[in-house]
């Protein structure tokens, strides 16, 4: 019988993400991953809860990932070796404290072994039109715990207000509390659905640095599929990672989720699908 070596013999894996997933439908590891490969990213994804589809439908089936499993799958990417050389992480939907708290002390460990490692956290804890779907507790332990680990943070409008216990109506508002957040790691903020223009249909995104802001708008899009955040975060990675500029990066993620959500409705699709490249 083959046994397997848990030296990792030079294999790089380029993104570690953590965040949901699900059976049926385009969010979190199951919108990421495709979008990550796609620029030829080799991805290990660590699913936090496992759907059999988005709770927006009629049913639903499936759930959390027990406690005991997920720092299972944390620890035996430790064992393998697969930990100390990747190229990113990103974290996305996490549903509980729990998994907030395992993942800080993970990412300590990481940060000890691999110091330059870029982490991207997209704060998952709701949205201006249904408020909070998660735990509102997770917000302290994003806060207190999650986000001084950090390089770079994706909220939106809400999930901002949220870490900064603040409700964000003006730009400098804004600006201000994306700027609070930035530390010693933390090098960037970048604020989706920041600002809604009803007249011009249109949303803007905020790219907050110590120095400078950056602002890019798009077209505002009623209804749009699930996913296009998840989506966004995982484009905007493989941008970084390709050596792309912040704020270029930021343009072609945003470019590449409004291409994707006209690319599903074209298609007729319910979930959202990603855009074809001769499309852009």
């Amino acid at each position: 019988m083959f046994q397997v070596s848990d030296a990792a013999g030079g294999e790089i894996i380029d993104v570690i993400s953590v965040q949901s997933q699900v059976v049926y439908g385009s969010v979190g590891n199951s919108i990421a991953v495709p979008a990550l490969r796609r620029h030829g990213l080799q991805v290990v994804a660590v699913p936090t809860v496992l759907l059999s589809n988005t709770p927006h439908y009629a049913s639903c089936y499936g759930g959390e990932i027990p406690q005991p499993w997920f720092e299972g799958y944390l620890t035996a990417l430790a064992e393998r070796n697969l930990d100390s050389a990747v190229r990113a992480v990103v974290l996305g939907y996490l549903k509980s404290t729990d998994k907030a708290v395992t993942l800080a002390r993970w990412l300590r460990l990481m940060r000890e072994k691999n110091p330059q490692m870029p982490v991207i956290i997209d704060p998952v804890l709701g949205d201006d039109d249904s408020g909070f779907y998660v735990d509102p507790q997770l917000a302290t332990h994003y806060r207190e715990q999650l986000a001084p680990l950090a390089t770079g943070l994706t909220p939106n409008r809400f999930e901002l207000g949220c870490l900064c216990g603040a409700q964000l109506e003006s730009d400098t508002e804004i600006i201000d509390a994306a700027r609070s957040l930035l530390g010693a790691r933390t090098e960037w903020v970048v604020v989706t659905s920041a600002t809604r223009d009803e007249a011009r249909r249109s949303m803007q995104v905020f790219c907050v640095t110590a120095k400078e802001t950056f602002i890019t708008e798009h077209p505002h899009y009623d209804n749009p599929p699930k996913g296009t955040g998840d989506l966004f975060t995982a484009e905007l990675t493989a941008g970084l990672l390709d050596g792309v500029p912040l704020n270029k990066a930021v343009e072609q993620a945003s470019l590449f989720a409004q291409q994707s959500v006209l690319a599903t409705r074209t298609l007729g699709m319910r979930e959202l699908q990603l855009a074809r490249a001769e499309a852009l």
